[in-house]
């Protein structure tokens, strides 16, 4: 039976991490025992994206899922940066306090983002790397993103509004009619206050293609595997395959999904993510 939001909130630990001067509050998912593997998701989900591939590998590995600063049940107050830069601090800050050496990472959007600055920029700390309808390059940020970005959505968009327009977002961008209701909750819910609706604000205004362009993926020594929603109107395939000629160790393996591909695909994805990491 799939855990729901309320099941995976209630596991969650709390954690204090650093980024530029501010100390900030997130919340992250702590599983399992072995070697590290850190999920990392986009906008506007958060850490129950992964919760079915969180579980499998849980079961073999060391898995840590965190809701990025400003998502899920991490820190939202204004007062801090929340861009992909911003968030690879804040996973690194994560890093450090567990002492771990090395990790893999998977990330998806925009958390795809800050495993690429993570691992071209210390090519040491990340073993495998996977990657899943990522931003890269100058892929984003997308218009939709940057429309909700503006400053006046925060002011003159309701909880309501806010909550109308996150769910045709996710109905019509999920491959097929059959959608899982527990999922669309759960991408919902951390939105539904006044406070939710100015932090979505804030992180789409934080979103910066030049903390990707910045990057090198030809850096990238981890071996990596792309997992690419082969329908997905967000990040087409292309740039999965800018990536596969770009990184040294480097599968694409597409998948018939849009842009939300652990959750249109969730056993397939599973599948090759395992088969990658255990």
């Amino acid at each position: 039976m799939t855990t729901t939001y309320d099941e995976w909130t209630a596991a969650q630990d709390s954690t204090t991490v650093t980024v530029d001067d501010h100390e900030i509050e997130m919340t992250y998912r702590d599983e399992g025992s072995g070697d590290p593997v850190v999920f990392l998701h986009g906008i506007p989900t958060n850490s129950y994206l992964f919760r079915d591939q969180f579980d499998a590998v849980a079961a073999e590995r060391r898995a840590i899922a965190p809701d990025m600063i400003g998502y899920g049940n991490s820190a939202m107050y204004d007062g801090f940066d929340r861009s992909i830069r911003a968030q690879e601090l804040a996973i690194r800050s994560l890093v450090d306090e567990h002492d771990f050496d090395t990790i893999d990472f998977v990330g998806h959007d925009l958390g795809g983002g800050v495993g690429l600055r993570y691992a071209a920029r210390t090519p040491d700390a990340i073993d495998r790397l996977v990657l899943s309808n990522s931003v890269a390059y100058d892929s984003w940020p997308i218009q939709t993103i940057t429309d909700l970005g503006l400053p006046e959505t925060a002011r003159e968009t309701s909880v309501e509004e806010l909550q109308g327009m996150l769910d045709g977002l996710f109905r019509d961008t999920l491959f097929g009619d059959d959608h899982d209701e527990a999922f669309l909750d759960g991408m919902k819910a951390p939105w539904a206050s006044e406070e939710g609706v100015t932090s979505v604000v804030r992180n789409a205004s934080a979103t910066n293609t030049s903390h990707t362009t910045e990057v090198d993926p030809s850096d990238v020594t981890a071996d990596t595997l792309l997992l690419w929603g082969t329908e997905d109107e967000f990040q087409p395939i292309e740039w999965a395959e800018r990536l596969e000629a770009d990184i040294d160790s480097c599968e694409l393996i597409g998948l018939e999904a849009n842009h939300w591909v652990p959750e249109d695909r969730t056993a397939e994805f599973t599948d090759h993510l395992t088969e990658f990491l255990l």
